[in-house]
Order: structure tokens, then sequence, then C-alpha cells
């Protein structure tokens, strides 16, 4: 996060920060002192103790569940908690903004590349936030690290949000979008075959989609890049019930995200929604698919990961055992978080270079 993002927030949120990159800094015995107890999964993994304290902290807070507030409170909300945990990055050789024409209007985006020279190639990524919120600024360092770590470009993507959109909006932007970076990489500089399609929980329910929709398409994703994604918001899986509070996420907010994002509750049942309910998942791209071990939306990425390998995908589950929801957002403050997604940034690598 540039000195210029810092100062964009109010006081209490640079002290806040202040705050959580000092507790970073702090030797790892002492973090696990204070992450002593940590929650421990049925599965029996433990929580990372630098998350388990950040979660004591954050849980306190009065008022910190958006789904109580306005739409316009919530969306501040989450990028101020974003500003807030941003990781920190050298200056980049390119931070374009863009604008990608579709027949719904215009798409903002921002295209970054972290060094001067080659890039391997592009990532179109869709941030999180149910559909409802999220933007390119709270998915900002995310972007930045996937861009650095994996020596790509990478096209972040400000598809339209519920309920002023509910779906298939969101959809319909990806596919403009993926279109408008097939036919732009030339001029960047970019292969058009080595594009992966990536995004966090309701970005990686767009990626998903699409990387569906997309097949037999002239030019398809080499990969399919899903963070904690949601395949299936027909029914609640067993680990809604297992991390239904206290783990960031909670059951009541993904109620919140179903609810505007769907005009109609039975959208729940088509593939575009619940991707998971595709009857036949032979012939999309190649996944990479990361979960957390403390988090609601775990077992239907579990779930999804196997059905692609049932259905002859090549497809790599990461399973973080010791992390939350988003722990995307949080690699410069939890060493579990950095190796998890650098792993993924690994996988973009590999990817594009294949």
């Amino acid at each position: 996060m540039s000195d210029a993002t810092s100062r964009s927030l109010s006081l209490p949120l640079r002290l806040e920060r202040a705050a959580i990159r000092g507790f970073a800094r702090l030797p790892q015995a002492v973090i696990a002192r204070l992450g002593a107890g940590a929650p421990v999964n049925r599965d029996g993994e433990r929580l990372a103790p630098e998350v388990a304290a950040a979660l004591g902290v954050l849980n306190r807070i009065p008022g910190s569940d958006f789904s109580t507030k306005p739409i316009d409170a919530a969306r501040q909300q989450i990028e101020e908690e974003s500003l807030v945990f941003a990781d920190t990055f050298p200056q980049f050789t390119v931070e374009e903004d863009l604008v990608i024409p579709s027949a719904h209007g215009s798409i903002p985006a921002t295209r970054y590349r972290a060094r001067a020279g080659e890039s391997r190639g592009l990532v179109v990524y869709f941030h999180g936030g149910g559909w409802v919120l999220g933007s390119r600024v709270s998915t900002d360092s995310a972007v930045r690290f996937l861009a650095l770590h994996a020596g790509v470009d990478v096209l972040s993507v400000d598809y339209r949000l519920a309920p002023e959109h509910p779906f298939p909006a969101a959809i319909d932007d990806g596919l403009a979008a993926w279109e408008y970076a097939v036919t732009h990489a030339p001029a960047w500089g970019l292969d058009p075959t080595r594009i992966v399609v990536a995004g966090d929980s309701a970005g990686g329910n767009i990626s998903a989609v699409l990387a569906l929709e997309l097949r037999g398409a002239p030019v398809e994703p080499c990969l399919q890049l899903l963070f904690f994604p949601v395949t299936d918001l027909s029914t609640k899986h067993p680990s809604y019930e297992e991390f239904s509070d206290g783990y960031f996420l909670t059951e009541r907010q993904m109620d919140w995200y179903r609810e505007h994002y769907l005009a109609d509750p039975a959208h729940a049942l088509d593939p575009r929604v619940s991707p998971l309910l595709t009857d036949d998942l032979s012939g999309a791209a190649p996944a990479y698919v990361a979960v957390a071990g403390f988090d609601p939306l775990r077992d239907e990425g579990i779930a999804y990961a196997r059905r692609l390998q049932e259905a002859g995908v090549s497809t790599e589950l990461a399973r973080t055992g010791d992390l939350i929801h988003a722990f995307i957002n949080i690699t410069g403050v939890s060493p579990s978080a950095y190796e998890a997604t650098l792993r993924a940034a690994q996988a973009v690598e590999k990817a594009v270079a294949g």
C-alpha cells in the first residue's frame, strides 16, 4: 500500500493499521503465546495463532457486522478494512486504469504489472464481496501480490454489483472482461493463450462459471484460480454450521449476500449461480482451488474440486487448514496466509509458462 493510500485512512484506522503491523512484527514465539488456545476444527486442524489473536480483537469490535448496515456503509467498511490489512509493495511499473465496453455500459478495470520487461501472462481477476461489496480497492493488495510473485499482468475488474445489478450482471460483465482481455493482450505484449481467470469468494464463483461458459471458445483460460469460491447457493454444506459465526465470514452474512444477489431465490439452482450443480464439468480449464480450514465455504470448495477431478479436469486442491476466509488479504500480517497465497502465485506462474 502506498503512503498516499495510507494517508487516505482516517486517524483511527491509521492507528489500527499501525497496531496490526506492529503485531505482525512480533517474534513468532510471542504471537504463538497470544494465540494460545486457538480453536481446532472437526478435522483436527488448529487455527493459526496470529489469526486467532486477530479474530479475538475483531470479534469484540461493536458494529463490525456489515450485514446490519445500509449498502453504502457496508461497502465503505469493506474498503476501509482492506486498507487496514493491506500488504506493502514496491512501486509498480504499470498501474493503468481502463474502461471495458460492454452491452450494459462501461466496466472500470485496472491493469497491474510489477516490473519492467516481459510479463509471463495475464490474470483476469474478480474481487470478492458476495457480489454486493468489494472493488478494485478492496482487492488491490491481493492482485499486487499475484502480479509480483507470479510475474504476470493482472487485470482487476469492477463488475456491476447487486442489489442494483443482480444475477446475471456479474457473469455478463465477467464475459465482457474476458473478451476485452483476449483482444487487448497482444497490445500489452502478452500471449492471449496465456490468460488465467481468477477470483476470491464471489469472484471465485464468477471465475468458475466463466471457465465453464468458455468451453469451446476460440480462446479458453489456461487456468481457473479459485480462492475459497462460492460454488453452491442452493444449500448449506456442513462447514456452514461448523463456522457459522466468529471466523470473519459468517452464515448471516452469506444469507445477506444471497438475498441481495438473487432477484429470484429459484436462481440458486441455476448452474451459473451454483456451478457445483452443473451436470457435466468436463472440458473446463485446469483448476487450482484454494480453501481454508475455518471457512463456511470450505466444504463446497472441496466438493467442487472433487467434481472437477471426477470429470477429468486437471485440478489441484490446496487446503490450508489453519486459515480463515479471505486469507489472501492478510499476507502482510500472517505467515501462513503469505505462504498459501505464494503457492497459488506459483501455480499461476506454472500455468502461463506451459
